[in-house]
């Protein structure tokens, strides 16, 4: 149990709404060695006009997507808290939880998507959608190989 708390602390931070945004622009600047402003800024090449009508609807879906996260680590530090314990009732808990996480975060982006077509365009928007999944995944991807799958711990304890 100590060691998916650490994992999940090191990934997450222990103030998950500051360490959570921290922790992700950390991880695109090492990536890239920008912030995620910087990086999507400069993947979409858009003239002044176009950014003009880009960063409104990019900082609100930010703040929505932001806000969202902190659904996610409320849902992992849950899973780590009862990870040596969990039960079947708690599984299908998260498990719904999670899955619900991820239909409204689809949502936010195909929201987000049909504004940016009619502000800068399809194929912007459409590349905006296309380096946003890429990023997310990159990051899912950091954060799912810190976490142990269930029962995982477990069979490391027995071998």
């Amino acid at each position: 149990m100590k060691n998916i708390l650490f994992i999940l602390m090191m990934v997450l931070g222990l103030n998950a709404s500051a360490q959570s945004s921290t922790d992700e622009i950390k991880l695109i600047q090492d990536l890239y060695g920008k912030s995620k402003s910087d990086v999507v800024k400069e993947y979409l090449g858009l003239s002044e006009t176009q950014y003009a009508a880009f960063q409104p609807i990019y900082d609100s879906y930010e703040s929505q997507r932001k806000s969202l996260s902190q659904q996610k680590i409320k849902i992992l530090e849950d899973y780590a808290q009862n990870y040596s314990t969990l039960s079947d009732a708690k599984a299908t808990e998260l498990t719904n939880a999670n899955l619900k996480y991820n239909q409204d975060s689809e949502k936010l982006l195909a929201k987000t998507h049909s504004k940016l077509a009619k502000a800068i365009g399809g194929i912007n928007a459409a590349k905006f959608v296309q380096l946003e999944l890429y990023l997310q995944v990159t990051i899912r991807s950091e954060i799912q190989n810190a976490i142990p799958f269930i029962g995982e711990l477990d069979q490391a304890k027995k071998h």
